[in-house]
């Protein structure tokens, strides 16, 4: 087997094993009716994963960095919309970054 044949392998085999995961939640969450308690958990999940995966790097981006935040924050709670949250905060975050302070 070459190097190259063995990369390919091991990235079908990968793809492989994570549709078998999403596949298998699938087929479990059909078989089985979550409660309320879990359906409401799944609601919050969504949410709980982006600002784990933001919070780190809003913190080390500085005062331009929670601008930015707190003007995405203001900005999803008037409009309701993330992706315009989403806009303005890179343009507060990118205005704030390049201000001669």
């Amino acid at each position: 087997m070459s190097a190259g044949l063995e990369g390919v392998l091991a990235i079908m085999l990968m793809g492989l094993a994570t549709y078998a995961t999403r596949i298998g939640g699938f087929l479990l969450i059909r078989r089985f009716r979550p409660g309320p308690f879990l359906e409401a958990w799944f609601g919050h999940v969504p949410g709980a994963v982006f600002a784990a995966l933001v919070a780190p790097a809003v913190w080390s981006a500085g005062p331009a960095g929670w601008g930015g935040a707190l003007v995405g924050f203001a900005v999803m709670r008037w409009s309701g919309q993330f992706i315009v949250a989403l806009g303005s905060s890179l343009l507060a975050f990118l205005a704030l970054h390049h201000l001669p302070l």
